[in-house]
């Protein structure tokens, strides 16, 4: 969605505080007692809920501040609203880079905005990293050496549903209902090139916008198909309203949605448990609303930090773990810079990364990069809903799996 106004927003965007975020004194020339981090993220928007990725990791790195920073330098985390705007996302940018004079960027959200912003960040060399998106396009490194992505493909989710159709399902009829989006897209057409032959038991997709007031006649065509098995590829707050449908037109097929969607605070309680019961997925990260973690010492230093760093009124928001997740990876990468933090440097030591295993991942999940692999995170694991906890099974997955999900 295109902002009218969009001179004036970026003026009042530049200019206004985000409370939490680290916007203070930005007009400051930077030193070597610090390092400054640029982010966009949509604030506002259809795609708000996902505002709270760049909150929590503001929140992070005041917690990195305040126990002394990284090897001696503070972090000035840097944050701009784009209202989901690529047009937006690049002028902030750009704003970013030579005004506030970033050392690099980090962790922006969306596909559209980091392509924008893609050719320009890697014809000035900063740094690029960790994007906050699941397109592979975003993680080639000899076409664009200064951009890489963090979180497992889209495309390879996909398959990773396809191969559990395939394995368990394979003479079932199925329906998608996905967004009509980048995002969308590239879930579904990983689902297709993971089905192959299988295609043929689609029997209806349908594409919705992010603001679609048609849901309950979406889910009507798809229930009077016939299909067995209900495929969703779209935001948490959509996912919430479509199982709810379901269940309210008696229609209980087998139901996969997508990691994004998987969260039990922000999806599955919305829609009701008893609803929601069955709901497979796939995830890479823990679920801070899923009471199996409730003894584990990470998500207990989770909601420590949630109360000393990041008060808001739910510590249970699964696009917040990611947040923390992804300002904990960059973290670790801006450890191994050592004294040089030159942006060569932090690309070097963001390429190197060996078997770094995320907090608030899910066992078994490690990060591994080089020169030439650019998607740090390949790995998931299947899991289903019970009605009170996700409950993993079969082995860790790795993304680019494409025959089918062992039994």
């Amino acid at each position: 969605m295109r902002v009218t106004g969009r001179v004036l927003f970026v003026l009042i965007a530049a200019l206004t505080s985000l409370g939490a975020m680290s916007l203070q004194r930005t007009d400051q020339p930077a030193t070597d007692k610090e390092i400054r981090i640029g982010n966009v993220m949509p604030y506002s928007g259809p795609l708000s809920e996902f505002g709270a990725i760049g909150q929590a990791e503001a929140a992070y790195f005041d917690m990195v501040n305040a126990r002394g920073g990284i090897n001696g330098r503070k972090i000035r985390f840097i944050t701009r609203d784009d209202n989901s705007d690529p047009a937006t996302a690049l002028e902030l940018t750009r704003n970013l880079v030579e005004i506030d004079k970033v050392d690099l960027m980090f962790g922006s959200f969306g596909t559209p905005g980091n392509l924008a912003t893609r050719w320009y960040l890697n014809e000035k060399k900063i740094p690029q990293l960790f994007v906050a998106s699941g397109d592979e396009e975003l993680s080639q490194p000899g076409a664009f050496p200064w951009t890489m992505g963090w979180q497992p493909s889209l495309r390879s989710e996909g398959r990773i549903y396809a191969n559990y159709i395939q394995a368990y399902y394979p003479r079932k009829k199925i329906v998608v209902l996905w967004q009509n989006d980048q995002f969308g897209r590239m879930l579904y057409k990983g689902i297709q090139e993971g089905l192959g032959d299988l295609n043929r038991h689609v029997l209806v997709d349908i594409a919705f916008d992010i603001a679609d007031q048609h849901l309950d006649g979406h889910i009507s065509i798809l229930k009077r198909s016939g299909a067995d098995i209900f495929v969703f590829l779209g935001v948490p707050s959509t996912a919430s309203k479509v199982i709810k449908l379901a269940a309210s037109m008696n229609w209980h097929p087998v139901f996969i949605v997508n990691d994004a969607s998987a969260s039990i605070a922000n999806a599955m309680a919305p829609a009701g448990l008893e609803n929601s019961a069955g709901v497979i997925s796939a995830a890479f990260l823990k679920d801070p609303s899923d009471p199996a973690w409730k003894d584990d010492s990470a998500m207990k230093d989770w909601f420590a930090f949630m109360d000393k760093y990041h008060q808001v009124e739910s510590t249970n928001n699964s696009a917040a773990v990611y947040g923390y997740a992804a300002a904990e990876a960059l973290t670790e990468v801006l450890k191994q810079c050592g004294d040089d933090v030159s942006r060569e440097n932090i690309m070097r030591q963001a390429a190197s990364l060996r078997n770094h295993h995320p907090t608030l991942a899910l066992p078994d999940i490690r990060m591994n990069t080089s020169p030439h692999n650019y998607l740090p995170i390949r790995q998931m694991r299947l899991v289903q809903f019970d009605g009170r906890s996700w409950q993993p099974f079969g082995e860790v997955i790795e993304t680019a799996f494409t025959e089918g999900v062992a039994r």
